[in-house]
């Protein structure tokens, strides 16, 4: 068996370095992870609390190693979605199997009336909670654990976390499916940095002989474009290097802008690379189609923040050291620097979202947020299900 702590500090290692280039590699790690924790908990008498207790405990570890990473943290989040959502579903069967459900007039049951039972308790944390006897459908008449049912749970969750690792490991490849709907013949599209969602849907959009010009923006400070410039030329495709402050004197030549994001807000709004914001804000003077290509790993509203990288990405050292002569008292003049990573895109900005399963518009983001996520984990700090 793996020593789960040994995994744990080799993956908190690499998140506090930044040797994990990509929120899709940092999902996937995530998630193998946390396959390795479930499938390695002991059985206990509440199997449900006691594997969403160990997943928060290695979650809040994780996105403690870095909080800017926020696929780690949304990870987390959709698995414990999981384990509530099969618990919920064991529940139900098991109440269906004992005849506990609501009878209509006429003495016939009604499967439906067991859903509606189970909705009507408080929330899936009370549900998760050690309940008396009679209402305990996990317990026997003697009050003792049901083993069988904790092995179902169990294979239940590992199978729909193995589910989860496979659409992370396609999910690029069924938005680059979606690019032959979107890109037409001799059509103009901007893209910003470079992203390689982005890449793989500009080359989809080949196929078949489609022909179409790509401008792309740099990207400062890193000045990634010009990496997915030269990629696009070796490719064939009709490309354009342009300067970030060059957007708005472009944008109205282009047809559609597509690029890619570091994450989603539950309110439809983007976090992405710094200077993401103006392309948006072009894009909607000129009425152009700002479309953003994501898996969907959507955040919490509340998660928004910010990480200011190292001034040597704006400035040489010695060339201006002498006004960033931070001694006390030298007289000389201070010169600070501000560098930071991310822009923050409002909803309002975005025309369209391309996940891996379907287009959706900014505001249907939130019934997402709803479907795969659950409340009680948006605050991993709190105290764990008893």
């Amino acid at each position: 068996m793996q020593d789960i702590q040994a995994l744990v500090n080799e993956l908190v290692y690499k998140l506090r370095k930044r040797k994990i280039e990509g929120s899709d590699t940092s999902a996937r790690l995530t998630v193998e992870l946390l396959r390795s924790v479930i499938s390695q908990q002991k059985m206990s008498e509440n199997q449900a609390a006691s594997l969403i207790e160990a997943v928060r405990e290695v979650g809040v570890k994780l996105i403690a190693a870095n909080p800017v990473e926020l696929a780690v943290g949304n990870i987390v989040r959709r698995v414990l979605h999981i384990i509530r959502e099969e618990n919920l579903s064991l529940m139900a069967k098991s109440v269906q199997g004992m005849g506990i459900d609501d009878q209509h007039d006429n003495g016939v049951k009604d499967d439906d009336d067991v859903a509606k039972t189970l909705t009507r308790s408080p929330s899936l944390h009370s549900l998760l909670e050690c309940l008396p006897d009679s209402a305990n459908t996990f317990s026997n008449s003697k009050g003792k654990a049901d083993k069988n049912a904790s092995l179902k749970l169990k294979k239940n969750v590992l199978e729909a976390v193995n589910y989860l690792i496979e659409d992370i490991k396609i999910c690029h490849e069924q938005i680059a499916e979606q690019a032959l709907e979107l890109i037409h013949q001799n059509e103009v599209v901007l893209t910003f940095g470079r992203s390689r969602t982005v890449k793989n849907f500009l080359l989809a959009a080949t196929k078949k002989n489609r022909s179409f010009q790509v401008f792309v923006a740099e990207g400062a400070p890193k000045y990634q474009g010009h990496v997915l410039a030269k990629e696009l030329a070796a490719k064939q495709i009709q490309t354009t290097l342009i300067a970030d402050s060059a957007v708005f004197a472009i944008i109205s030549r282009v047809n559609m802008v597509i690029v890619g994001v570091h994450a989603v807000m539950a309110n439809g709004g983007v976090i992405g690379h710094v200077g993401l914001n103006m392309v948006a804000l072009a894009a909607k003077r000129h009425a152009v189609p700002f479309v953003v290509l994501c898996p969907l790993y959507p955040n919490n509203p509340e998660v928004l923040l910010n990480e200011m990288r190292s001034p040597s990405e704006l400035l040489d050292f010695g060339e201006f050291s002498d006004c960033m002569d931070h001694g006390i008292g030298s007289g000389a003049p201070l010169l600070h620097v501000a560098n930071p990573a991310f822009d923050y895109v409002p909803p309002e900005l975005v025309s369209l979202f391309i996940t891996d399963m379907v287009g959706h518009n900014p505001s249907f983001i939130y019934q997402l947020i709803s479907e795969h996520y659950s409340a009680d984990d948006f605050n991993l700090q709190q105290h764990t299900v008893s």
